[in-house]
């Protein structure tokens, strides 16, 4: 196998770099609009440590699940295609710690006590493990090119018997959970001639219950059984994860054999390299369906985040002022299930967007109810602003949805104009969309961010910045009216009167041009027009009162 399959084409990482820069919104509106009512509501105490900057940038990571010997380690080597320090493959339980396989200048090898404490690491949430984990978990870095935009975390193969549970110093199934929701990507191995799922394997797949969608399951080493074989492990799998998956979607399986061997004579070697390619493929699109997880994912705490500042402000409201506070609070701890239904019909909230009841109770038990915040119901509506507004604002800035309405947009505009016009090319929208899509942009993706950020700061209505308040901000250039006016005709468009989120930074773009001595054109250069925008034409009145067009 050679890693050029795993390598992206140089246009894919110049999208994924795109992608990356789109974390950087998610951070400011996380710092901005979400941690202040998280620390208000003491949400990062009670259910989830509050989100770092190293959680935002880390890489999509890829955590490896399964029994001892079904070729966890093994799998990480055969991507890579060489060892990483510390791995230990063997017929017997060789992986007795968490490795956090990821990249570096050179080979070392970072103990779990330290990695805790590193602030350009996302393992800082694994303190609330104590050292008898920390001790079981260490990272291991070496140059790898693979490792550059994805990382592996192995673990420990499960066992069977209560003796090796006990064994353990620290929670396995807590620990697997918090690596789970962390990672992008769940691997479960099982090994053709071990399909049993023992009872700590099957408490683990349960806690993974909330994470459903990353889960994809690998039958490892099908080359070791003949065809007939074959059909009766894969059926027997199915049985066996039904039993513990109780969802009607059927879980994504590949079927093939991860080393560095080739295929053993006289089995599917055809369906063993398209199962294996398949799967490789879903590694290399890590990078990019990443941040759309990222924001997946911080659209979730968002919700959770604004059910338990609602909660917690409910329960402030019904304590008594002075007397009786220790009876009232037993007493809303006693009938939770009637203060989750009044919340949740006060404020139309969906029931999904709870927590479970014993899950919080056992959150606020030891909390005076009293001492509580007020509910601002500002904060509140700034977090629906987040998730209507915001996120939509964000997800509009990814290439694709970009080059999507640009080819929508050039195949409508070439479909007309072929139409309109006798004998002309029948293939002419598509010599139209490779023209307009064949542009870059000239505007950096640092630039962009910078350019969205202000964009964000100047409270857009529905995703689009009227005249007036896109004027607030390009009369502080100081540039003279009739440039701002000649600016803004060249990046209204589509003429709508208003500015997204593109057109105000090729407006900011060329502000900073101008105020560099640059002239600006009567023509928007086709490399400052975006992809977004390709097919439509120029705007013809401005709020500067100019008259350019």
């Amino acid at each position: 196998m050679s890693m050029g399959w795993f390598g992206a084409p140089k246009e894919e990482q110049e999208k994924q770099r795109v992608y990356f820069s789109a974390i950087d919104g998610l951070k400011k509106m996380y710092k901005d609009q979400i941690l202040p009512v998280e620390d208000m509501f003491k949400y990062g105490n009670m259910v989830s440590p509050s989100l770092t900057d190293a959680d935002f940038d880390a890489k999509p990571q890829v955590l490896l699940l399964g029994q001892y010997s079904v070729g966890k380690t093994s799998f990480i080597r055969y991507v890579m295609e060489r060892d990483f320090p510390g791995a230990h493959i063997g017929p017997e339980p060789t992986t007795d710690r968490f490795w956090a396989v990821m990249h570096g200048p050179s080979e070392r090898i970072t103990p779990g006590n330290a990695l805790a404490v590193q602030a350009d690491k996302p393992f800082r949430g694994l303190s609330q493990f104590g050292t008898g984990f920390l001790s079981k978990f260490e990272s291991s870095q070496c140059p790898c090119p693979i490792l550059e935009s994805v990382t592996f975390v192995d673990t420990p193969g499960v066992l069977s018997g209560e003796k090796q549970r006990i064994g353990r110093s620290y929670d396995f199934v807590k620990v697997v959970q918090w690596f789970a929701e962390k990672s992008d990507l769940i691997l479960l191995l099982f090994d053709a001639h071990k399909l049993d799922i023992s009872d700590e394997f099957k408490r683990t797949l349960s806690a993974l219950a909330g994470v459903d969608d990353k889960i994809r399951v690998v039958l490892n080493k099908a080359d070791q059984v003949d065809d007939q074989q074959l059909m009766r492990v894969y059926g027997a799998l199915m049985w066996s994860l039904g039993k513990v998956f109780t969802t009607p979607e059927v879980k994504r399986v590949y079927i093939s054999s991860f080393n560095d061997k080739p295929f053993r004579e006289g089995t599917n070697a055809a369906l063993f390299e398209r199962e294996r390619e398949d799967l490789l493929k879903e590694l290399r699109d890590l990078p990019r369906n990443a941040a759309v997880r990222k924001i997946n994912d911080l659209v979730k705490r968002t919700r959770y985040v604004k059910v338990h500042a609602l909660l917690l402000g409910h329960l402030r409201n019904q304590m008594p002022s002075i007397f009786g506070k220790s009876s009232k609070q037993q007493e809303l701890l006693d009938n939770m299930p009637d203060v989750f239904r009044t919340v949740q019909r006060e404020h139309h909230l969906p029931y999904g967007d709870f927590p479970t009841i014993e899950n919080f109770c056992a959150a606020v038990r030891d909390y005076d109810f009293s001492k509580f915040p007020k509910l601002d119901v500002k904060m509140i509506e700034q977090m629906d602003k987040v998730l209507s507004s915001d996120v939509p604002t964000i997800m509009n800035q990814f290439p694709t949805e970009r080059e999507d309405e640009a080819r929508a947009a050039a195949a409508a505009a070439a479909g007309a104009s072929g139409a309109a016009a006798a004998g002309g090319n029948p293939f002419d929208a598509f010599q139209v969309v490779r023209k307009v899509t064949a542009v870059e942009w000239a505007i950096s993706v640092g630039d962009q961010t910078k350019y969205r950020n202000i964009f964000q700061s100047a409270s857009p209505i529905d995703g689009m910045l009227p005249g007036e308040a896109a004027k607030a901000v390009l009369v502080k250039s100081k540039l003279p009216f009739e440039i701002l006016g000649k600016i803004w005709a060249l990046s209204d468009i589509d003429g709508d009167g208003a500015l997204d989120v593109d057109e105000f930074a090729v407006a900011m773009h060329l502000c900073h041009q101008a105020m560099a001595g640059s002239p600006v054109e009567d023509v928007l250069p086709p490399n400052l027009v975006p992809p977004s925008k390709r097919g439509f034409s120029p705007a013809a009145e401005d709020p500067f009162g100019t008259g350019s067009a």
